[in-house]
């Protein structure tokens, strides 16, 4: 028993060692916050290494870990949306006002990204970030094949109306 205990144990922290960056940094693009996406990493991570026994294939673990990231993300949107909508004003009331000089690129579009609608962002950042077909886009998002490519579409008019034109 102490054995397949150490084998886990190594595993699971293999598998944290491979996948903790790109968590983060998927939950960052999604919510547009570093302390709340390092906490939602560490969430999924938790429920995904509380299921790990139940895990058929290993090889799913990266599959599983971005829809629970996506999912935690979500609920988060949810329990959240009138503080969301406050938040989101002060901010646009911010960037309106202030005058950014020598703005990185990067910076320019994280910033236009946030003001992009959640479901949309979500199907963004899955697409062009994570580099996932329309398909496993919707199959994380819970759509069909379709809705992934309009929440796709809408999603670069709404960064492209953003960008003022600005190619990301």
């Amino acid at each position: 028993m102490e054995r397949i205990s150490r084998e886990r144990k190594l595993r699971v922290e293999e598998l944290y060692a491979a996948h903790a960056q790109s968590a983060v940094r998927l939950a960052y693009l999604l919510v547009g916050n570093r302390e709340l996406a390092q906490d939602i990493a560490q969430e999924a991570f938790l429920r995904a290494f509380g299921r790990f026994a139940d895990i058929r294939k290993p090889s799913s673990f990266p599959h599983y870990l971005r829809a629970t990231i996506v999912n935690l993300a979500r609920k988060h949107f949810k329990r959240r949306g009138p503080e969301r909508l406050y938040v989101q004003r002060l901010r646009s009331n911010q960037v309106q006002s202030a005058v950014l000089p020598n703005v990185e690129q990067r910076e320019v579009v994280i910033q236009a990204l946030r003001k992009v609608p959640e479901r949309q962002r979500a199907a963004l950042v899955l697409h062009y970030y994570e580099d996932l077909s329309e398909y496993q886009v919707a199959d994380l998002l819970g759509v069909s094949q379709q809705a992934a490519r309009s929440l796709v579409a809408r999603g670069r008019k709404t960064l492209r109306e953003q960008l003022g034109g600005m190619r990301p």
